[in-house]
């Protein structure tokens, strides 16, 4: 075991707290759910940007790299000021919803270099104009753009010309689990020397203005060790705790409490509140900061001048020993042990990542794997929401509008979230999402395999979990539907963990099952509304693939048969009849559960060929594909001939099963033979001609061999599905072939593809999955494309691409789709597809190695698209190199 895993195993054993401290600060608090006291909902404009530095927020707290406990209660964070900026950097700036033509979008750059799952070792770059920040030009030139229109982005408004700014790194390692010690280093990238101010800033979570009892806690300056300033920290929950900085910086203090005069004209209740060292330092306003240097919030104030190509450091330390108790033994702490500690610590965290590389890969791969992953733990959210508490408000402040208690999530009244929680981006996406996690939790099981199965638990708890069964999608209407993919990710991450740690974690496997059982009931009762076995979903989260909004209904007698929600639940139940399986080595009992998700799967995967034995069904078998069917009325049945992901979803749901495994289950053995015997309709779904030495293998599958081999002609050919760079959510024949229906009242409906962002409002607007590449929905494809070559072996065998002449096997096919995939990041040729032709990303010294994870990707180029940080499923690269290769 490396000195990181040892770490980890402490950590799961409870005996040393390493994960107790971490990278848990959100990038944006403002303009979430959580803060909006609204009576509309209107989240953006109840608590804007503009707000955010001179108001305490409620529910959490945001700051630029920032580290504090996984309780939150104590937040450190870096600010900075150019002595151009109009407003203290303290926090990132990004377009609202409204305000960009794509929708909501940070703009900055800021990238996720380096970190451990303890967070023993973290790195962070942030990039800071020397110029004036562009925040109004941003605003109006994406204002007046259209979703035509490209977005216009930082570098476009020319702020980084000439290199003209610096790169700020932040690094934390830990001495001890309560000896953090913080490195902020700022190089001038510029031609001419220039002024930078730092302000590492310290201070706690405002939880004592909203009615409860609390000790409010202090920070003070204290007299410590020679050549330092100190600050002592008391806090209830964790008492005293000590920041040291080293050097002789001016000392800021102020409260985390909201500044009433700037933004309600009324008195505040401390005349030293929130934005005050933006008052401060900035406007020239002495008085703002307190004098007796105590408050809740507190800065030390570093100012250089830098000269081009040169480099100035900053070093603080935050501890839990007292550096000015006389009796203690003297100390250096900035000296050489302080930097021994950073190489010490870099060194193990080389060690950890060597092990999950895959040997003889490049160093780029390395190093795009290696951020994929840092990413990862970097998006990491300490996340606190009472729902009912924020419905009834506090009683410290005004009552909320009546029309709240019936307005979003007013039926999730028992959630009581307060966890630390991987997000999907921590600042377009600060909140999180129930699918997304469970593919964040595949890709985290390569390196803390415990947080992915405590992730996956967490959300099937009872203060998470609706008690109807539902799974919480996200912040923005808990009872949105997204896809059911808990127990593919519970299985994976069970047999991944089980292989990193070397044993099968069964009473893991047993937790999640049971809750399992509760969520497939609910979709079985709430989502089947006919009982034909055929599943609606809302749009399952593929936004705007549809020719309708598929989150609305279509009115009276209206309604869609989804072949992506039937088959998401096939796959539902080939995961749980896996797991059965598993657990019935061990318990007999399991036995009668397996046989009901076979029959289960057996009676879906009918269904889609024919539902309820009306002669309708899901597969067109003139096309070889599946589609939605639409229904208007009794009597108009409609197929909805949209060649896109909604019919590759089918190929999610297969599974091999080993002979031996069938043998030791006597029991379920007979009944799925009896099942067979007495429905020889169902065939077609269950594959037995494989044989081995211990007798016939069985395939569970949707589409039977021939099914699939026409399929796999559409996802392979590079005019439908197949680009460069991963399969498209749509195909690029509807370039030239869009769809169109006319519905009862005249109005045209219509699909088209398109590579890149949505040119249109319809369906969500910001994303888009007509055309782009995902990696989610990719990664599945390939990992059911192994699994059919598992089955099938050599014999099985496809044209790729279409067209080409060339005979590959499923597992060869699997393999260059994977490449095609992680190749978006890798350095070919010079370029990494990812940037597209933006010269500064690919060709520049300081940009060319620092990478972006994208939400998705332009799907003829590869170009990242949508959220920039969503190292939340697109680390599944991560997952890719380590099985694959580059």
């Amino acid at each position: 075991m490396t000195t990181e895993q040892q770490r980890l195993q402490a950590s799961a054993d409870r005996e040393v707290h390493w994960k107790r401290w971490g990278p848990y600060l959100s990038e944006r608090q403002w303009g979430t759910v959580r803060e909006d006291y609204s009576a509309n909902g209107d989240a953006w404009d109840y608590f804007p940007h503009d707000h955010a530095r001179s108001r305490a927020y409620r529910w959490g707290e945001d700051g630029i790299a920032g580290f504090c406990d996984r309780h939150q209660h104590i937040c450190f964070a870096l600010a900075l000021w150019n002595e151009k900026d109009r407003i203290l950097k303290e926090r990132l700036f990004g377009l609202t919803n409204f305000e960009g033509n794509h929708g909501e979008d940070v703009k900055e750059y800021y990238y996720y270099l380096d970190a451990v799952p303890t967070n023993c070792y973290l790195k962070y770059l942030y990039k800071y104009p020397q110029a004036a920040f562009p925040y109004d030009q941003l605003r109006i030139e994406n204002k007046k753009r259209t979703r035509l229109d490209p977005e216009y982005e930082l570098i476009d408004t020319g702020v980084f010309n000439e290199s003209r700014y610096f790169d700020v790194f932040v690094e934390y390692a830990k001495a001890t689990f309560e000896d953090i010690l913080i490195r902020i280093t700022a190089w001038n990238r510029g031609p001419e020397s220039a002024r930078l101010h730092l302000l590492p800033t310290l201070w706690f979570r405002n939880r004592w203005d909203w009615g409860d009892p609390y000790d409010p806690p202090e920070a003070q300056l204290i007299a410590g060790p020679a050549g330092t300033q100190t600050i002592a920290l008391d806090e209830f929950h964790y008492g005293k705790r000590w920041l040291i900085a080293e050097g002789a910086p001016e000392m800021l203090f102020t409260n985390n409490e909201t500044n009433m005069e700037r933004l309600y004209q009324a008195k505040s209740r401390t005349p030293f509140v929130k934005d005050a060292f933006h008052r401060y330092l900035i406007e020239g306003e002495r008085g703002a900061v307190n004098p007796e240097m105590k408050g809740t919030k507190a800065a030390g104030h570093f100012s250089a001048e830098i000269a081009p190509g040169k480099s100035w450091t900053v070093r603080l330390r935050l501890m839990d020993s007292n550096p000015s108790d006389p009796l203690s033994p003297p100390k250096d702490y900035f000296g050489a042990a302080f930097e021994a500690w950073f190489d010490k610590r870099k060194q193990e965290a080389d060690e950890f990542y060597d092990q999950r590389a895959p040997k003889g890969i490049s160093d780029d791969a390395r190093l795009v794997q290696r951020q994929a992953l840092a990413g990862l733990i970097w998006g990491k959210q300490s996340y606190h929401y009472d729902v009912d508490r924020w419905l009834k408000g506090d009683s410290t402040q005004p009552a909320p509008d009546p029309r709240r208690q019936f307005g979003r999530n007013h039926e999730w009244t028992h959630l009581h979230n307060s966890d630390v929680i991987s997000m999907p981006d921590k600042w377009e996406y600060p909140w999180y999402a129930a699918w997304d996690l469970a593919f964040h939790c595949v890709a985290m099981a390569l390196i803390d395999p415990d947080f992915a199965k405590d992730q996956l638990i967490l959300f099937m708890r009872e203060w998470y979990m609706h008690p109807n069964g539902q799974l919480p999608a996200y912040e923005w209407n808990f009872s949105d539907v997204n896809p059911p993919v808990h127990a593919w990710a519970a299985w994976r991450v069970y047999k991944i963990a089980g292989r990193v740690s070397g044993k099968p974690d069964r009473n893991f496997l047993v937790r999640v099952f049971h809750k399992l059982l509760i969520n497939f009931t609910w979709w079985v009762n709430r989502k089947d509304p006919s009982g034909r076995n055929v599943f609606e979903g809302g749009f399952l989260g593929l936004d705007n693939i549809g020719v309708f909004d598929r989150s609305r209904p279509l009115g009276p007698g209206n309604y869609i048969d989804q072949s992506d929600g039937t088959s998401w639940m096939a796959m539902f139940c080939l995961d749980m009849l896996s797991m059965a399986i598993e657990l019935a080595v061990q318990d007999p009992a399991y036995e009668d559960v397996a046989s009901k998700f076979f029959e289960h799967f057996v009676y879906i995967a009918s269904a889609m060929n024919d539902m309820g034995g009306t002669g309708i069904g899901l597969w067109d078998e003139k096309d070889g594909f599946y589609y939605d069917v639409l229904h208007l009325g009794e009597e108009t049945v409609m197929p909805m001939k949209v060649r896109s992901m909604v019919g590759l979803t089918p190929l999610f749901a297969v599974e091999v099963f080993e002979p031996q495994d069938l043998e030791r289950m006597k029991g379920f053995r007979r009944r799925m033979q009896w099942f067979l015997d007495h429905h020889p309709d169902v065939k077609d779904h269950v594959d037995m001609s494989q044989q081995t030495k211990h007798g016939p293998r069985v395939l569970l599958s949707i589409a039977n061999r021939a099914k699939l081999e026409r399929i796999y002609r559409y996802m392979f050919d590079e005019n439908e599905f197949l680009s460069q760079h991963g399969i498209r959510a749509l195909s690029k024949y509807h370039l030239k072939n869009p769809f169109e229906i006319t519905d009862r009242e005249g109005a045209t409906h219509g699909v088209d593809y398109e590579p890149a962002e949505s040119t249109t409002d319809l369906f969500g607007g910001n994303s888009n999955w007509r055309g782009p590449v995902w990696f989610p929905m990719n990664f599945l494809l390939i990992e059911a494309l192994q699994r059919v070559h598992f089955y099938y072996g050599e014999g099985f065998k496809v044209e790729y691409p279409t067209g080409s002449g060339q005979r590959k096997t499923l597992w060869q096919a699997s393999a260059e789709l994977s490449k095609r995939l992680s190749h978006i990041f890798l350095r070919r040729d010079g370029k990494r597809p990812v940037y597209a032709n933006t010269d500064l990303f690919q060709n520049d010294p300081h940009w060319k190695d620092l990478i972006l994870f994208f939400e998705y990707f332009n799907g003829d180029t590869g170009a990242g698209l949508g959220a920039n940080h969503q190292t939340g499923w697109t680390a599944l690269v991560a997952k890719l190199i380590e099985q694959s290769g580059e």
